[in-house]
């Protein structure tokens, strides 16, 4: 169950990390799922590991990993659709 329940936080990450940027997140809820890890883990190694704990995720460090990874990625996929025209 806890491990369903990372899932959704993941997701929950991911998704306000895209609304945030204003992007959305390649991959659809997947796509959100990866980006809310990848954050998580991104955040807690650059900011530490601080503020409310929710399926193991420190939310505030999370959501900054996201939208750090968000906005890297949509850095890259625009630069990749410029060199393909």
């Amino acid at each position: 169950m806890s491990f369903l329940w990372a899932l959704i936080i993941g997701g929950i990450i991911g998704w306000l990390a895209g609304m945030i940027v204003g992007r959305d997140v390649p991959g659809g809820i997947i796509g959100n799922i990866i980006a809310g890890f990848v954050g998580a883990w991104l955040g807690t190694a650059i900011f530490g590991d601080w503020g409310p704990v929710v399926a193991d995720f420190a939310i505030i460090p999370a959501i900054i990993g996201a939208v750090i990874l968000v906005f890297l990625l949509s850095l890259i996929m625009k630069s990749f659709r410029r060199s393909n025209h």
